[in-house]
Order: structure tokens, then C-alpha cells, then sequence
């Protein structure tokens, strides 16, 4: 369904007659000073929601009223509640946040999940530059685990958030103090291509490995906070081999890239877990690059060992759960195939 990039305001004139055998919903927004944001430059968000979902938005000052299917007006109506719910509560709304959005609203929880209810708490996570909230379905259940558990096991494709929202876990739980140290950990193993030596001391040769760390901390804490921590040792960042003979106690603990982990390593890492601490484990089980090839992946063997288990959780995500572009979904899909 296109729709013009931009409409005037016109508060005054009536909304369109309903079309016979269609539903029509009216919401009203209460702040007119989020009405800009919420609607987007050139009604942008507001033609995203009509696209995706197939219904038409027609806006008068602060009330929108929504026509389509019963199901559809349903779901964006939703979906408009959910942005007007992020931006009152000063969450940033762009593109991916709107159909992230759009995706979970077949969730029958949605409204819920993103606001709290009677009897569950809002699920999203606080850092000191944002507040992050679901933006799959896959991720609601994640973001309870990391709460909640002392282990959890964070398997799926690229892009789904699985080190991101450890990352931001980590650093919301250092914030309010629970845990003293960050440590953030990786197998150095290349993805396909040799690198051969690189220069400099531990710290630079190890740092292009751990980079999607980085980034991750650096989108959640201030820059200057993060290196004041690094320097200080409250945040560590070190291949997983540094691990052996370590007892980590008061600390969040995370192993990014899991399935490049030989069994060893894997049983290693697991056993260092310490008194007060939560530790992550995330990666890719499709996504094997330990040299020789015939070495069964750590992750897959703790995962087969040690699902069920008290304390241990595990959550699995999909291609449907790909929150970077919606492209990034549908080539995943077509490397792997639909996951079993």
C-alpha cells in the first residue's frame, strides 16, 4: 500500500467514511510534543506501519485513526501505542525500532512486555545511555534469563543481539553495583582467513578480535567511562586462554564467539565461575571455525551436556529474530535454511 511521504495537518476536517467491511480504530496522544517524533520526517514512521501491515493512518492533530482488517488495526494499533510508550519514556524510535516493533506484535504480550504489568515488571534493561527493551520476539525471553539465571547460553545467527544484550546486562548490573567486574572474552580464532602475526603488545594484538565487544560497551557506557574502566581493570578484555586457573567471583562474565571453543576450552572457561558472578555464553552453532574441522565445537557439547540443568538456561534465536536490517534475515535464511 503507498502512501504520500507527507499530509498536512488538518485537526478540523473529519476523518474519512469507513469503507464497508473493514474495522476502524481512533487513538488519541495525550503529549503533542512527541506527535513529530512519533510520526516521523515526512510521516515516515507513520507510511512504514501502513506498508508493513496493510492498513491506512490518516492523522488530525493528536488523534490517528487506523482502518483495515481486524487483525491488522489491531496490531498497528498496538504497534503506534508501543512508540508512543518508548518515546514518553525517552527511548530513542527510529526505522529498526518500528519494525522490530511491527514483528512483535503478533506477540500477544506486546503491550505488556514494553509498558509491565500487575504481574511482571516492564522487561528491558537501563545503562547510562539508553534503555533498551525487546526488539524481537526472541530477545523477551533472553532478557528474562539474563535477569534471572546464573548461566545462559545465547545461540542463533548474527544480528539477533545475543552479545549485545549481555553486554548491556553487564553493564546495567555494574551500574547498580551487583557485580564488580566486567569480563569480556573470546576464542582468537580468524573466521576463514589467516591474519598471520599481527604487531604490537597483547592488548593491540587481541583487540580486532574482541572489536563487537567494544562496540557494545561503548554504545551503552560513556567512551570515557569505558577506558577509565578498562585502565582500572573493572572492565577485562582478554582471550579466552587467559581464563585457565582464574576463580571469577563478583563478576559478569561473558564468552563471545562460543562455537569456535574446543571442548576443553569450553569446560575450562565454565569452571571458573565464581561466587556472586552471572555468566553469558553466546554464539553461532552453524558458524564453526576451529582449524582441522573435525573437532567438535565446545558449545555444542556443553549445550547437549548441560541444558536442564538448575541455574543454566538456554535461549535460542532465528533468523526472525535478526534486528539489523530486514535483509539480514532473509540472507540468513538462505545460507542455512529455516532453523529446525
Amino acid at each position: 500500500m503507498a502512501r504520500k511521504p507527507a499530509r498536512a495537518d488538518t485537526a478540523n476536517e473529519p476523518f474519512p467514511a469507513r469503507s464497508p467491511g473493514r474495522a476502524k480504530v481512533e487513538l488519541e496522544f495525550e503529549d503533542q510534543s512527541l506527535l513529530g517524533p512519533l510520526f516521523g520526517q515526512f510521516d515516515a514512521n507513520l507510511v512504514q506501519v501502513e506498508n508493513r501491515l496493510g492498513v491506512f493512518i490518516a492523522a488530525r492533530g493528536n488523534r490517528i485513526q487506523i482502518e483495515g482488517t481486524d487483525d491488522a488495526v489491531a496490531r498497528a494499533r498496538d504497534v503506534l501505542t508501543s512508540m508512543y510508550d518508548r518515546l514518553a519514556t525517552g527511548q530513542d524510535l527510529d526505522a529498526g525500532a518500528v519494525e522490530s516493533l511491527i514483528m512483535m506484535s503478533n506477540e500477544p504480550t506486546l503491550e505488556g512486555i514494553i509498558t509491565g504489568t500487575a504481574d511482571a515488571p516492564p522487561v528491558m534493561i537501563r545503562t547510562r545511555r539508553k534503555t533498551i527493551v525487546p526488539r524481537s520476539a526472541g530477545q523477551i525471553p533472553y532478557m528474562r534469563q539474563l535477569a534471572a539465571n546464573d548461566i545462559i547460553f545465547a545461540l542463533g545467527p548474527a544480528g539477533t543481539g545475543k552479545t549485545y544484550l549481555a553486554v548491556a546486562q553487564a553493564v546495567s548490573q555494574l551500574i547498580t553495583g551487583s557485580v564488580q567486574r566486567l569480563i569480556l572474552s573470546r576464542p582468537a580464532v580468524e573466521a576463514g582467513e589467516k591474519l598471520g602475526f599481527l604487531p604490537g603488545d597483547m592488548k593491540e594484538k587481541v583487540d580486532p578480535y574482541l572489536r563487537p565487544l567494544y562496540d557494545a560497551l561503548y554504545d551503552c557506557m560513556p567512551p570515557e567511562q569505558v577506558e577509565r574502566h578498562i585502565a582500572s581493570g573493572v572492565i577485562e578484555v582478554a582471550p579466552i586462554a587467559f581464563m585457565r586457573g582464574r576463580t571469577l567471583a563478583d563478576s559478569f562474565i561473558i564468552l563471545d564467539e562460543a562455537q569456535n571453543t574446543t571442548r576443553e576450552q569450553m569446560k575450562m572457561f565454565l569452571t571458573r565461575f565464581g561466587q556472586n558472578s552471572r555468566m553469558v555464553v553466546c554464539g553461532d552453532p552453524r558458524q564453526v571455525d576451529i582449524p582441522g574441522g573435525d573437532r567438535m565445537s565446545g558449545l555444542a557439547d556443553a549445550v547437549e551436556k548441560l541444558e536442564g540443568v538448575e541455574g543454566i538456561a538456554v535461549s535460542r534465536f532465528t533468523a526472525a529474530d535478526v534486528v539489523r536490517h530486514p535483509i539480514v534475515g532473509r540472507i540468513v535464511e538462505a545460507y542455512e535454511g529455516p532453523a529446525e
